[in-house]
């Protein structure tokens, strides 16, 4: 797990997403670039796609609006439904709630800022039992934290910076939970997250578009 290519992740990729706005295509993208070249590939993927776009502040609080309806159906309806117990039902409970609370922080940071809220697209979550829903979660969470590390430093205004750093720290809180509980790697490329070059993001995310 110290290799982000030891850390690709097939069922990331299997992940579906419908109902395609600009957000969810790249946070689609995302997935695939996760599922090709594990969870700390993200973070460049989603630095390049913003830069290519010239993306406003709007546009990111909206794709990572997306992401937070990911992760809150992921806990609160897919995770109803493949008999979790234990510390997995309790953790899962208790993300499902704050990555609720940070559906509705986001919502109101979008308004405030005169743009409209994306509505939360349509996913299917490739797990059928707790011990795919953990290695799901964990790469999810993985992904989560490589998405606002990509996407953050094109935040232009520093109070919405700052909003979404404190949302990262959370979802690297929820990562290095589930790794404890399943006993995977809490840093799964040591102190640093890896590199993606250009050409690999792009044999990552060609497939998607169309």
């Amino acid at each position: 797990m110290r290799n982000s290519q030891k850390a690709v992740s097939p069922e990331l990729g299997a992940v579906e997403i419908h109902g395609m706005t600009r957000s969810s295509f790249i946070l689609r993208g995302a997935m695939t670039a996760g599922a090709a070249y594990g969870a700390t590939a993200v973070a460049p993927f989603v630095s390049n796609a913003f830069a290519a776009t010239a993306s406003s502040d709007l546009d990111i609080l909206n794709f990572a609006l997306t992401l937070e309806y990911l992760e809150t159906n992921f806990y609160q309806v897919k995770g109803k439904t493949v008999g979790l117990s234990g510390e997995a039902k309790s953790l899962a409970a208790l993300f499902g709630s704050e990555e609720m609370q940070h559906v509705g922080a986001l919502t109101q940071a979008i308004k405030q800022g005169g743009g409209t809220p994306v509505k939360m697209p349509t996913f299917v979550f490739p797990v059928t039992n707790e011990t795919t829903f953990l290695s799901l979660a964990y790469t999810l969470e993985n992904v989560g934290v490589g998405a606002y590390n990509g996407a953050g430093p094109a935040l232009k205004n520093k109070a919405l910076l700052a909003a979404a750093g404190s949302i990262v720290q959370v979802e690297a809180r929820h990562a290095a939970s589930i790794a404890l509980l399943t006993g995977k790697a809490i840093t799964p490329t040591g102190a640093f997250d890896a590199a993606m070059t250009k050409a690999a993001v792009l044999k990552a995310a060609g497939p998607l578009i169309k």
